[in-house]
């Protein structure tokens, strides 16, 4: 079994795919051939968009992906942009389906990084959430989180929600060049209670080696 990283957030679009992009050149770097896994993505039309810019990044980095499709990289696409509870029509999903996936992924990688859809409490159906999912893959979760005003709210839900499932976790502040507050507004309440943070755009090779030393540990 190869290496897996979970990509979570604290909300939908916060920057799931921009940091998992960055992630594999970073990756790439280390000397890890990267693989790349959607398992549900919606709001699907003709093509699901945050898989395929996983999959063309990907096939950069790792051209052994050639010998897979856009469609073993996304296993569940569904049209309606919701979470996939409602997506799904409240169908019940085994999450089973996913493991043929990762293992033809894991064919041709010594990592993957596997992208969740929206934030931790999303349903998957009536049982299951997205937090469910890393546990299920045996993956390292890596929480991405915003820089707006209230980024301290809601990376310490995510945190907490990740501390009572006993997942472990680490996290990265996806700073815009609109977030022009955060300095003054945020980050003095962050380094007092975390010390430092990492900062996706700044510190993603920094992210990367925390990430495989948090797995080795």
């Amino acid at each position: 079994m190869s290496k897996r990283i979970f990509i979570t957030a604290t909300n939908t679009n916060i920057g799931k795919t921009y940091t998992s992009k960055l992630l594999i050149g970073a990756f790439t770097k280390l000397g890890l051939r990267v693989g790349v896994y959607k398992p549900i993505e919606t709001g699907v039309i003709t093509v699901a968009p945050d898989a395929n810019a996983l999959f063309e990044t990907a096939l950069i980095h790792n051209p052994a992906h050639n010998a897979l499709s856009l469609n073993d990289i996304v296993t569940l696409q569904l049209s309606l942009p919701a979470a996939p509870f409602v997506a799904n029509q409240g169908k019940s999903i085994d999450l089973a389906i996913f493991d043929t996936a990762l293992a033809k992924i894991e064919a041709f990688c010594d990592l993957v990084i596997i992208e969740g859809a929206g934030g931790l409490l999303v349903p998957i159906d009536e049982e299951k959430m997205m937090i469910d999912l890393p546990r299920h893959f045996n993956a390292l979760t890596l929480l991405v989180t915003h820089c707006n005003l209230g980024c301290i709210n809601d990376t310490l839900l995510s945190i907490k929600a990740l501390e009572e499932a006993k997942l472990p976790f680490v996290v990265g502040f996806n700073c815009r060049v609109e977030d022009t507050s955060f300095e003054t507004t945020s980050l003095p309440y962050l380094n007092h209670r975390f010390g430092s943070i990492y900062r996706i755009d700044n510190d993603i090779d920094t992210i990367a080696k925390a990430l495989l030393d948090t797995i080795s540990s």
